[in-house]
């Protein structure tokens, strides 16, 4: 009997399934909505205290958050990124719903 690729033994073994949220990581995702063009990335569990635009409320350390800056400002790309914001994902998604 010969021996087995690595491939082969990669796939006796099987892949755990695919978690998007992870896969995408520190990827940030542009979104058109009313409000205009963001840039939107994952951000995890909070590292420090935030504060939530859409809320007003505080995402505490180990919280899920996400960083969300202006992709369509006049004053360019990395103005939006130094305006960068933590949101609660849901406040995120209900924002264009408040307004």
């Amino acid at each position: 009997m010969g021996k087995r690729s690595r491939r082969s033994r990669r796939a006796a073994a099987g892949h755990p399934p695919l978690d998007v949220e992870r896969a995408r990581g520190g990827f940030a995702v542009r979104e058109s909505a009313a409000d205009g063009d963001w840039m939107v990335r994952a951000a995890g569990p909070a590292s420090k205290t935030y504060i939530c635009p859409g809320c007003g409320q505080e995402i505490p350390p180990g919280n899920p958050s996400i960083v969300v800056w202006q992709a369509d400002g006049l004053l360019g790309e990395e103005t939006g990124v130094a305006g960068r914001r933590h949101w609660h994902p849901a406040c995120w998604r209900e924002r264009v719903n408040r307004r």
